[in-house]
């Protein structure tokens, strides 16, 4: 096996091997230990590091044997915490490696040992005071515990801890480790970062390396807000709960208490005292009170909250993973981005528009053996300290050194970049030494990924976010450059081919400017000229189909239709093209879509009528043209039928809205029918 292994060193490994002795180790002996050891990496690598950070193949065998039996002898399987418990009862003292765990029950500070299998170890309150983490989820730690008679307790909690030693690194120096980078090209950093991950960086592209080490940044970046939405079995999650012991991964709902803290400010929040918190399976946080996404609205906005009487103020950066259940493509046309995010996040545009940055977990590939790699990485727990310690410098000004950003950006947009640009400077070129090219490939990435949230906010059909052309500016030259997201196409929800009689799209704009795009489908069967409308339609959209069908019985013959409409039933059906649930009324739209039927005649292709219908059959306008024309060309529309009262405000829609989509106005609703389906 040596032999073999000494053939697979390459000048990477020799050189972190040269430059970091004593800090790095070979990767695949983590995944051999680990298959046998249910704990963290960071545990793992914690003791690997200790016993086989070392370039010798002796060495290491040796190492690997040291780590197994110190495994074997102080790690608790769960089914075995009795035994445990018997080993010190008989021994008065042992050493473990669990996870502990602390409460406060009646003015006295109780440990839970987690495998070990007992609530009530008696802990110094020292240890409390001096790690706060054991308050809030616990750490994973070498405990010595004895075994001491309770006179107190009549010997029901007789075990008592002696010495609690957290597993992370005793002492870190961020000035070597940033010096030692300089000895680094950032190929060779970047490769070196990937398989510090675990990960093989000869079978990737540059862009999904740097797409892995986005997965660091809330470990290194102060109130970063990032999601990941993608295919099961890509590792989303990995870097929150296995990379460092200064983060939690959260697997449920929460409440306010556990992230903010109680009102009185008795106990800290998660997110005071976590580096980094991360929502695992979010579409499991449906159930989640709104409140926490309230409070959390605010906190991700300005890392301060509100306990009580008392501002208080966090550092942790929030992480959220969750599933895909369709293909990308699929997701683009129909939808958005979000969709599989759970209804109380989801239909929050606000809080969405707080996220820094959508990592697009569509593009990185399930995890298969090629992927994990057999050479040199920083110990983790090495890593995390230098992450950690990271956290205290601040990088968001570097990009005024060769860049400025352009006009579409507003100051959310550019907080969230330079927050993501920080982040990246810190994995890639903590000694602040970055190149022109190397940051503007860090800035393109960061443009990305806040353009991707932007988009989708875009799609949800709020016009508030409709300036999504994200460009940069390079200083010296003063070219401007253009950065898109790749998956998004054109969405063409209103198509451009003729669609079949009784169809007709049609939008409908709120009070606070979010467009709501429907698809009316009006069909035929025989009957009594009865309206059978479809279960999903209620409220004021319903009230405006119904007067608009009111009016059509009272105009039937006029229109040259009344023994069709006195022979038929109508089913109607209205289809949220955006899903965002805006209330729309749809009069004139229904009307041309029942005439369209009764004539047989196809609607113009590409066309979005707009308007509503009074019971007596006046045109009523719309409430405003820019947002529903704007949402209509970048949904395909060729044209639109437009009341004559709105005209006034046609001077208001975009030049470029102009261009693309052609207006057709009308001023009563025999002449929108006839123009909708080109009669004469």
């Amino acid at each position: 096996m040596s032999n073999e292994q000494t053939l697979t060193r390459d000048a990477l490994d020799d050189k972190a091997n040269r430059v970091f002795a004593g800090k790095v180790v070979r990767k695949d002996l983590v995944r051999k230990v680990k298959v046998g050891a249910n704990v963290p990496v960071f545990v793992l690598e914690y003791l690997l590091g200790k016993y086989c950070a070392s370039s010798d193949d002796l060495a290491i065998q040796m190492g690997l044997q040291v780590v197994n039996d110190t495994l074997a002898d102080n790690y608790i399987r769960p089914d075995e915490s009795t035994k445990a418990q018997s080993k010190v009862k008989e021994n008065h003292k042992h050493t473990f490696i669990d996870k502990v765990k602390v409460r406060l029950v009646d003015s006295q500070y109780w440990a839970e040992v987690t495998n070990f299998g007992h609530k009530y170890v008696h802990i110094p309150d020292h240890y409390v005071r001096d790690f706060d983490r054991l308050l809030t989820g616990g750490i994973w730690a070498q405990v010595d515990v004895r075994f001491e008679y309770d006179e107190e307790t009549k010997g029901k909690y007789p075990f008592w801890i002696d010495k609690l030693t957290p597993i992370q690194v005793a002492t870190f120096d961020l000035d070597e480790y940033r010096k030692l980078r300089a000895e680094f090209t950032t190929d060779e950093w970047l490769d070196l970062m990937l398989r510090s991950m675990g990960y093989e960086p000869s079978v990737m592209e540059r862009r999904l390396k740097l797409l892995f080490l986005t997965r660091l940044i809330p470990l290194c970046e102060r109130n970063f807000n990032m999601v990941e939405l993608g295919p099961r079995g890509t590792g989303k999650s990995y870097a929150v709960q296995e990379f460092s012991p200064y983060a939690a991964l959260l697997t449920g709902p929460t409440t306010v208490a556990n992230l903010f803290g109680q009102q009185q400010g008795r106990y800290k929040g998660m997110v005071q005292i976590w580096d980094a918190i991360g929502f695992d399976e979010v579409a499991d946080l449906q159930k989640m009170p709104k409140e926490v996404i309230t409070m959390m609205k605010t906190y991700c906005e300005s890392g301060q909250f509100q306990r009580g009487q008392e501002a208080m103020a966090g550092y942790a950066s929030f992480a959220m993973f969750g599933n895909t259940q369709q293909p990308v493509d699929v997701m683009v046309q129909t939808g958005h981005l979000f969709a599989p995010m759970p209804d109380v996040i989801r239909d929050d545009m606000a809080f969405i528009d707080r996220l820094h940055f959508y990592l697009p977990g569509w593009e990185i590939p399930k995890m298969r053996n090629e992927h994990f790699t057999d050479h040199y990485g920083f110990v983790v727990d090495y890593l995390a300290e230098a992450l950690r310690d990271l956290r205290k410098h601040n990088y968001t000004e570097i990009i005024d050194h060769h860049f400025s950003l352009g006009a579409h950006l507003n100051a959310r947009d550019r907080k969230a970049i330079r927050r993501t640009v920080s982040g990246l400077v810190k994995i890639l070129h903590p000694h602040g030494q970055v190149s022109r090219e190397d940051l503007g490939e860090i800035l393109e990435l960061a443009l990305e990924g806040r353009r991707r949230v932007k988009e989708q906010l875009k799609k949800m059909g709020s016009f508030e976010y409709y300036q999504t052309s994200f460009s940069y500016l390079v200083s010296e030259s003063g070219e401007e450059r253009f950065v898109g997201v790749p998956e998004q196409g054109g969405r063409d929800l209103i198509s451009a081919n003729p669609l079949p009689p009784g169809t007709v799209y049609t939008a409908s704009v709120s009070g606070d400017g979010t467009v709501g795009l429907y698809r009316i489908e009006v069909s035929l069967s025989s009957g009594t000229g009865k309206l059978k409308p479809a279960g999903g339609i209620s409220g004021d959209m319903k009230e405006s189909i119904s007067r608009a069908f009111s009016y059509l019985l009272t105009s039937k013959n006029a229109f040259g239709v009344g023994r069709e409409v006195d022979t038929s039933d109508f089913h109607v059906e209205a289809i949220d093209l955006l899903g965002n649930k805006v209330i729309a009324e749809v009069g004139v739209a229904f009307f041309i879509a029942a005439y369209s039927i009764l004539r047989k005649a196809a609607p113009q292709p590409g066309l979005l009528v707009l308007g509503d219908l009074s019971i007596q059959g006046n045109v009523k306008p719309v409430r405003s043209l820019v947002e529903p024309l704007q949402v209509a060309m970048d949904n395909g529309a060729k044209r639109a039928l437009i009341p004559i009262e709105n005209k006034r405000q046609f001077l208001e829609v975009n030049p470029d809205v102009l261009e693309k989509v052609d207006p057709i106005f009308f001023g009563d609703l025999r002449q929108a029918a006839f123009k909708a389906l080109g009669l004469n």
